[in-house]
């Protein structure tokens, strides 16, 4: 159990997520490349839309991790599924696009990670846009939640720019189910 990684990626519609997903299963070894994006939008209806409708889980393995990555919607209409995914999880991965920077879906969300006792890793989406500032956003990352710039990751997930640093990261940063069970026993009725 010291070996395993629960997480999810919370963001607001649009800053990339399943993309960021598709990269990290690519970049694991876990499916091979392919010409379409959204692999873990498997419903017709969230393919026609381009959005996550149902937490949809996926298996990944790096340097002897098992990494378990639930995928959930952005969509403000899914919370019941957000909710769902953060009871799952020991750590989240907070996506935010580079030029649009924090929405307020993503900061609800996010507190509820927190109040939940979720590690979270602050990931800069989108940074191979023209438009992207990742310093001002982290910046904002700083400001507006208190997560030093420092810790935050500057990604492109259409390009898998950085992708092996959130990989890394989620091993380094992220409880285990054990440890996170010891940490928040009351969670648990222990």
């Amino acid at each position: 159990m010291g070996q395993i990684r629960n997480f999810c990626i919370i963001a607001h519609i649009d800053h990339g997520k399943s993309t960021l997903a598709d990269r990290m299963l690519e970049i694991t070894g876990s499916v091979r490349k392919v010409d379409h994006s959204q692999m873990l939008d498997r419903m017709d209806i969230e393919q026609e839309r381009g959005i996550t409708i149902k937490l949809t889980p996926a298996r990944m393995q790096r340097k002897g991790y098992e990494l378990n990555l639930i995928d959930t919607p952005g969509h403000v209409d899914f919370q019941y599924e957000v909710s769902r995914s953060l009871a799952a999880v020991e750590g989240a991965i907070l996506l935010i696009d580079a030029s649009q920077g924090i929405q307020a879906q993503t900061l609800s969300t996010l507190y509820q990670a927190m109040d939940q006792g979720l590690d979270i890793i602050p990931v800069l989406n989108k940074i191979d846009l023209p438009a992207a500032n990742p310093d001002r956003v982290a910046g904002e990352i700083e400001n507006v939640i208190g997560i030093p710039k420092e810790e935050v990751i500057c990604v492109s997930g259409k390009t898998g720019q950085n992708i092996d640093l959130v990989l890394d990261a989620i091993i380094e940063r992220f409880l285990s189910p054990e440890a996170f069970k010891q940490k928040y026993p009351k969670k648990f009725g222990l």
